[in-house]
């Protein structure tokens, strides 16, 4: 908590007024998270994930049906598709063996009206997509039909690794009509009303994606994490702990057999029990598409931390604290300020304000004083801190639940990659939780950059799905007939 307060102490108050300092304070103090608070939160976590484990719950765990851990040595030319929060990838890999691996990949920007659009709408574009990017790379046609991995990062059933019906949008989507169905037909349609030559063979979560991929380049990885628009752990446990499994095994899954489970743990705590909720996070949930749910998810992902700043400074506002008689129509608008606002201006060096004046003034319409800027940047780093501090929660969870020691957590996504500051603090709450006196770059779990999860890890899955169809090995739960 010292380095976090060092942070703090480069940008003064000294000229800021009364009035405006306190009403800092009090945020101040809500936002700060201490090592016994995260010690509570984990220790919460981990009941919830074996209740996850053991029957329907607000984290899922869901079984994500792959049943082998990489070796490193798969082979093959597989395609794959990614749909996040903001894009579809498309992905050409080709697996080399030796941990080896070579992808070419396009990226097709998902249109603003999406999220809240008709499944024919997704598919459509999805199946147009693919159209465009196998022209690209086969002009002369396909000799064979292309196996496809499909990375659908949303909470999806899977009673086999070629199925997923959809639990409930997350992200912000309400996209109509797909929730409780099966996602894989779906495509499938889409993609032969195309004559499109591509089967999708293996619909895995990205976060699974991340954990695989890793794995294949890395086997001292041990999860696979997800810090973006969303938040979401992968790990690999053993059927005979997925107790909501019981009586669902084909005798070729005997104990011991390892289950990749994609945790969905966005959903933490719904009930608000444990979480340092504020009026803050709960406006935002009320103003959500799904009131009541992702609370945790709400608090730390890329996709709300604009939000929140917005909101504390349109209450600052209303108190006629900052922005004195100016027009606060913009500042009014519900997420016009994305996470890449609260990004940029943390990235300023100390004693340059250039890039929060140009922000507020060019997008805002709002001039800003050097009292307001300070009280800004430190608004920042706040809600940075609190996001990087929460999101270990989780990662250690999984670490006590599984009795890890040491190892490393492969992360991907935009908040881990690009929001400054973020893997140092979530560094110093890992230590925090578990208590180690070494340097940060010591420490025995770490968080590390994950290798392409999405488009890798979906072909490593899919060849290890191949593998034991041809060993005539189950794929899903014993009354799935593999298609």
């Amino acid at each position: 908590m010292v380095a976090e307060n060092t942070e703090l102490a480069k940008f003064s108050l000294d000229n800021v007024s009364p009035a405006l300092e306190k009403a800092y304070k009090e945020i101040e103090d809500l936002f700060t998270i201490s090592p016994e608070v995260l010690k509570t939160i984990t220790a919460h976590f981990i009941t919830e994930l074996q209740k996850g484990l053991d029957q329907e719950a607000n984290i899922p765990m869901i079984p994500g049906w792959v049943l082998d851990f990489p070796t490193g040595q798969e082979t093959g030319d597989y395609l794959a598709i990614d749909l996040g929060g903001t894009n579809l990838r498309v992905v050409l890999v080709t697996l080399k063996g030796n941990s080896d691996f070579s992808f070419t990949h396009s990226k097709y920007s998902l249109p603003a009206t999406m999220r809240t659009a008709d499944a024919d709408d997704l598919w459509d574009f999805i199946a147009d997509s693919l159209e465009k990017f196998i022209k690209e790379k086969y002009p002369g046609g396909c000799a064979s039909d292309l196996p496809l991995g499909f990375t659908f990062s949303y909470p999806a059933s899977q009673d086999a690794i070629n199925m997923g019906v959809l639990q409930r949008w997350t992200k912000g989507f309400d996209i109509h009509n797909v929730e409780g169905h099966d996602v894989v037909p779906m495509l499938q349609k889409a993609l032969k009303a195309r004559s499109l030559p591509i089967e999708v063979v293996a619909l895995i979560n990205d976060t699974t994606g991340t954990l695989v991929a890793s794995m294949y380049s890395d086997p001292e990885t041990k999860m696979g994490l997800i810090f973006g628009t969303g938040c979401n752990g992968a790990y690999y446990d053993f059927v005979e702990n997925v107790h909501k499994l019981s009586g669902d095994l084909p005798t070729d899954i005997p104990s011991g057999t390892p289950m990749a489970i994609n945790c969905e743990y966005g959903a933490f705590d719904n009930e608000r029990v444990v979480l340092p909720l504020t009026k803050y996070d709960f406006k935002i949930d009320e103003e959500s598409p799904r009131p009541g749910q992702q609370a945790y998810e709400k608090m730390i992902a890329g996709y709300y931390l604009g939000e929140i700043l917005r909101l504390i400074l349109v209450d600052f506002y209303k108190a006629g604290l900052i922005f004195a008689g100016q027009d606060d129509s913009k500042l009014q608008q519900v997420f016009i300020m994305d996470t890449s606002v609260p990004s940029r201006i943390e990235e300023e060096e100390a004693g340059n304000t250039t890039v929060i004046e140009s922000i507020f003034k060019d997008e805002l319409n709002i001039s800003t004083t050097a009292a307001e800027r300070a009280i800004i940047r430190r608004l920042c780093i706040l809600i940075g801190t609190r996001a990087a501090r929460l999101s270990v929660c989780g990662v250690a969870a999984i670490a006590q639940k599984m009795g890890y020691k040491s190892g490393h957590c492969a992360a991907d996504g935009s908040v881990f990659n690009k929001y400054p500051g973020f893997q140092r603090r979530a560094a110093v709450a890992l230590s925090d939780i578990f208590g180690w006196s070494c340097k940060l770059e010591d420490n025995p779990i770490k968080l590390t950059a994950a290798e392409d999860g999405s488009g890798v890890g979906a072909a490593v899955i899919a060849a290890l799905t191949e593998k034991r169809l041809k060993a005539g090995l189950s794929v899903g739960k014993k009354h799935i007939v593999s298609k």
